[in-house]
């Protein structure tokens, strides 16, 4: 989206620089070589979601350029997770390519058969009934736990929180919010966007083409028993309130 703008250039994909150690010892000049050619006046975007999660990232990113803007989307956490098991979900079903020993390989093709057959609720819940707090797309929505160690290594106002729901369901808003946060002249707007029914959500426009996410955004998610998104929400809550602490900011995450 942010791509519309005149004055942005973005990496191509995700470049996974600062998260994976074998890209990082290739140096920073391999880091550069990924990103695309800007003038003066412009900036240079790239995405790799993973960065929020990993705990060497905040420092590796300092050590290259501590004046750095970084934009965090953070979706509603259950709706998050459930989004995460759909995707785990169609990845292990499509992976064919096993790798390591033949004991690894027989491993990795009994955790893709598991991840397709067990239901988000098997996986979710543990037999007496409490949240599996291990289970990674759980795990991964307890923001608060990552966002402290980005606040110990950058102040907060280096970092703008977007709100992902509110980004899908009408993105201008929230782009205003992000021009203005990178110091940019307004310049995308509602003629930029068209909603697209089969989808479910807006494509992107400009003067030249039209484009809609990949394949992989807007998965149709499985319907998820009313019981359990009501005791997860109720479990996030009080993770919920400690992130809001943390950044400033109440995001109004339904509490039940």
């Amino acid at each position: 989206m942010l791509f519309l703008h005149p004055q942005i250039q973005k990496a191509a994909g995700e470049v996974h620089f600062f998260d994976r150690d074998d890209n990082y010892g290739k140096g920073l000049e391999w880091y550069r070589r990924k990103m695309p050619y800007s003038f003066k006046g412009q900036i240079t975007i790239e995405k790799s979601p993973s960065y929020f999660v990993t705990p060497e990232v905040p420092e590796r990113i300092r050590a290259m350029n501590g004046s750095v803007k970084l934009l965090l989307i953070v979706r509603e956490p259950v709706t998050r997770a459930i989004s995460d098991y759909t995707q785990l979900r169609t990845h292990a079903a499509t992976a064919s390519t096993l790798t390591g020993t033949p004991q690894q390989q027989q491993q990795q093709q009994q955790q893709q058969q598991q991840q397709v057959a067990r239901t988000f609720e098997e996986l979710v819940m543990r037999p007496d009934g409490t949240i599996n707090e291990s289970y990674r797309p759980v795990a991964i929505s307890l923001y608060h736990t990552y966002m402290h160690r980005w606040l110990e290594v950058f102040p907060r106002e280096q970092i703008l929180i977007v709100n992902g729901d509110q980004l899908i369901e009408d993105p201008v808003p929230q782009l205003r919010r992000i021009e203005n946060f990178l110091g940019l002249e307004p310049r995308i707007g509602r003629h930029n966007f068209y909603f697209n029914h089969t989808k479910g959500f807006y494509c992107l426009r400009n003067d030249t083409s039209e484009k809609c996410l990949k394949e992989s955004k807007g998965r149709r998610h499985p319907r998820v028993s009313p019981m359990v998104v009501t005791k997860l929400r109720k479990f996030f809550n009080e993770h919920n309130q400690r992130f809001y602490e943390l950044v400033g900011e109440d995001l109004g995450w339904p509490e039940e």
